[in-house]
């Protein structure tokens, strides 16, 4: 019986060969959309579920008013902890961030990312140690974890337990190597136990937000608890005492700006999706984007599952008097259903396999698009593979096959294939429902297209056309006397030689990179009535006329002024405005207990990328706080256009010999930097536009499907109105009305959801359009030029048939 089963089938595809590969072409690229979500799904979901610790561990976020939130904290805490916290197990300050430097033995150099912990950090990120425990592998500020790759990259297959390693000038001793079990929210290459001294010297500095928090709370009802705990600690040790040193009342310290605090621990086992706030150095997963590329791949795959039962149930036709003849001859009606499904499961897995072609061809491109190394070949991806496999041939099966297994024998014998009308309706429903979700897409790519076009071509209030900027390593020994002093000769002495080099115009600095957020953050008060939390940006004479950025009030700082280097600030238009001073030139600001002068007010300009709200910023030149120096983080040179290759050869050259001889020289430019800050912005309209022409594929499949089908349906009718006298223009025009109804259905229906969810899309940008209606018209319009060049080929082709075949049975 399979065997007859599956040589009907291979007869069918012979016979049919244009539905057979559009049946196979619209599930493949449905099922490939699906596996590429659940790809980047189970990636996604894979960060930290290694961890036994997952559910206990906890950071601490800060809340320091007007919706700013920090995922640091203070190092005046760790008394507290030490005696008034029995909810705690235990806790551990640790930097959020990764420090990237070269780490050496005698022979051998790697550069690591590397993590500046407390002792038992381990016990919150549990890694596999291959030598040595995590107990005691960073026990004391001389001893150094390092991971699997450090330690073969350093001492090949040796052992490199209690080796000598050489980093930032100092010798430690490694006491373990670990490997990471999975996906972890923290997976440095090197783990140095560097917090003890540095929480020390900032146990009363309870402004100073600089270390991140874990918690291990023993009982999650707990947190609560904890919550309040601190929150008293931060009002007692800030709030209080910072009204009281100004002589003022706790009321009016916060009506002059000052910010009350509050605290959120959030569960690591969290901490990559559903934190608002980037709190580990492996950073956050993107949510909303992985809803949509999840909410999408579902709505391409049911659109394939559509498309394939009108294909199917149009393509029935032909199959009824085969069906009639086996019906007549003793098949049952599970035993024609049965057929049809296995038909179904032939056809969804070559289409699986194609999918699955498609994936391993396209994944390289995938992952350069979502910045990660998915693959496809894991345990968990082949059930959910399996799992999918199922459900769409239940799904795609048994509406044909119950479809077909009710032909009635002697209708269908007599050449009757008229169905009942809920039969009709459905397959109605369905092309409407289809022309619904091609709407969604048309429309939803014209208005992501809107939004990339405004803020890609939006004036930026910069110019870094022709501004390299360099990557600057900043390393310093806080330890070592005069430190700030010598890290500001270095970078005097690097401007001055890199002035030198043919071509180079202009060298300067800032503690910013254009494209990326400005973490340094310091609140200045104004006539002790107002507090402003701004952006600290430092930077050197010229900064601000090599990027081409505006003073709209005042002055520029120049050398010209001894004052500059002192006592001068400047500020941007989002600053003067929240002091609420309509004539800021010559006002004193307070800045960290220091009078500084305002002399210049900057016009706004992006720094993080076009989506984000300009901050508040306040300049300086590095001099006027010197400690400031320390946060430089770039080196700004503007070459002559004609001697670039050059100048940059010559900068190549001097920066490794004479600056970070074990870093590779990196730089870019200023312009493109900034680009790449809205980059998977531009990537998510590629995709959209991509996903658009694939859905709307899918759909003139199924249209092609339903349209032959109706047609056939109405092949006596069309032929009874030819010989009749009705001219080929008449016929077409009723044909082809209904399918101007169903998209007209089609595109109302999804008017509401495309205007809904990307209007929600479009909340993630601070600058963003509004939502006209040209979309939608230019959206219905295509849609219907599409529908009818389809509609109208079929139709013209059926009143060229010859009459006497469909009327010989009357």
């Amino acid at each position: 019986m399979l065997r007859n089963w599956f040589n009907i089938f291979i007869y069918q595809i012979k016979n049919n060969k244009l539905f057979t590969a559009l049946n196979v072409l619209g599930l493949s690229l449905g099922m490939a959309g699906l596996i590429f979500a659940i790809l980047y799904w189970n990636d996604e979901h894979s960060y930290d579920a290694w961890n036994p610790e997952k559910e206990k561990v906890y950071l601490s976020v800060t809340h320091i008013g007007g919706g700013v939130k920090w995922a640091s904290n203070v190092a005046g805490f760790e008394p507290y902890f030490k005696k008034d916290f029995p909810e705690i197990e235990a806790y551990c300050f640790f930097e959020n961030w990764y420090e990237k430097e070269a780490i050496k033995t005698q022979n051998r150099k790697t550069v690591a990312t590397i993590s500046a912990v407390q002792g038992n950090f381990f016990s919150f990120f549990p890694f596999e140690f291959i030598e040595g425990n995590g107990r005691n592998a960073v026990a004391d500020e001389n001893s150094m974890a390092i991971s699997e790759d450090v330690a073969k990259a350093l001492f090949g297959d040796g052992l490199a337990l209690n080796k000598q390693v050489n980093y930032k000038k100092k010798i430690y001793v490694v006491r373990g190597v670990y490997r990471i079990q999975g996906k972890s929210s923290m997976a440095p290459d090197v783990v140095v136990n560097d917090m003890e001294k540095r929480l020390k010297t900032d146990l009363t500095e309870w402004g100073n937000f600089n270390y991140g928090l874990l918690l291990k709370i023993k009982n999650q009802s707990d947190t609560a608890s904890v919550i309040k705990k601190m929150e008293r600690i931060l009002f007692e040790n800030r709030d209080l005492k910072w009204a009281k040193a100004e002589g003022i009342t706790l009321a009016e310290w916060h009506k002059k700006g000052g910010r009350p605090t509050a605290i959120d621990l959030q569960p690591l086992m969290n901490a990559r999706l559903y934190s608002d706030v980037d709190g580990y150095p492996e950073g956050q997963g993107n949510k909303q984007f992985l809803l949509i590329m999840m909410g999408i791949s579902i709505l391409i795959l049911i659109l394939s599952i559509v498309n394939y039962i009108n294909l199917a149930t149009a393509n029935a036709i032909k199959r009824a008097k085969e069906v009639g003849v086996r019906k007549i001859l003793g098949a049952s009606k599970t035993n024609i259903v049965l057929q049809f499904l296995l038909e179904t499961a032939i056809t969804t897995i070559i289409a699986l396999l194609i999918g699955l072609v498609i994936v391993e061809l396209s994944l390289p491109y995938y992952n350069d698009f979502l910045g990660k190394t998915l693959k496809i070949h894991t345990h968990e991806f082949y059930l959910e593979l399996m799992l999918i496999l199922l459900v769409i041939i239940v799904l795609a099966g048994i509406f044909p096959a119950l479809y077909v297994s009710n032909f009635e024998t002697l209708k269908v014998l007599k050449g009757n294939f008229s169905r009942s009308k809920n039969g009709i309706w459905l397959r109605n429903g369905m092309l409407v429902f289809q022309f619904a979700i091609a709407t969604f897409f048309m429309v939803g790519s014209y208005i992501v297209y809107q939004q990339i076009d405004y803020f890609s071509s939006k004036d930026l209030g910069f110019n870094g056309d022709q501004i390299v900027q360099i990557d600057y390593r900043n390393p310093y020994d806080y330890e070592e006397k005069d430190f700030i002093k010598k890290v500001a000769n270095r970078y005097a002495f690097i401007k001055h030689e890199l002035g030198k080099i043919d071509g180079v115009k202009t060298v300067s600095a800032g503690s910013f990179s254009f494209g990326k957020m400005v973490t340094a953050s310091s609140s200045f008060d104004y006539n002790s009535k107002v507090t402003v939390q701004s952006k600290n940006m430092l930077i050197d004479f010229g900064m601000l006329d090599m990027m081409k950025i505006k003073i709209k009030e005042g002055r520029d700082i120049s050398a010209r002024f001894s004052s500059d280097t002192v006592s001068s600030i400047l500020l941007n238009e989002t600053a003067v405005r929240m002091m609420n001073e309509k004539n800021p030139i010559g006002k004193k600001i307070t800045w960290n207990n220091k009078e500084l002068e305002i002399v210049g007010v900057i016009k706004d300009f992006h720094i993080n990328g076009p989506q984000e709200e300009i901050p508040p910023m306040t300049f300086f030149h590095y001099k006027t706080i010197e400690w400031m120096i320390l946060n430089a983080e770039n080196i700004y040179v503007k070459i002559e256009p004609e001697k670039m290759e050059s100048a940059l050869a010559e900068i190549e050259t001097f920066w490794i010999k004479n600056v970070d001889g074990d870093f590779p020289f990196s730089y870019d430019f200023a312009d493109k930097s900034f680009a790449r800050s809205y980059q998977n912005y531009v990537y998510q309209r590629n995709l959209f536009s991509l996903l658009n022409f694939v859905v709307i594929g899918i759909s003139l499949f199924g249209l092609f499907a339903l349209a032959s089908y109706s047609i056939q349906r109405r092949m006596k009718e069309i032929a009874i109105r030819k010989t009749l006298g009705a001219e080929t223009k008449t016929l077409l025009k009723e044909l082809a009305k209904q399918y101007i109804v169903f998209c007209f259905i089609g595109f109302v229906i999804a008017l509401f959801p495309v205007y809904f969810l990307l209007d929600k899309w479009l909340e993630n940008f601070a600058y963003r359009i509004d939502i006209s209606v040209i979309p939608f018209v230019i959206g219905f319009v295509v849609l219907l030029i599409l529908t009818l060049i389809v509609v109208m080929s079929r139709a013209y082709q059926a009143t060229q048939v010859e009459v006497l075949k469909y009327l010989k049975y009357e």
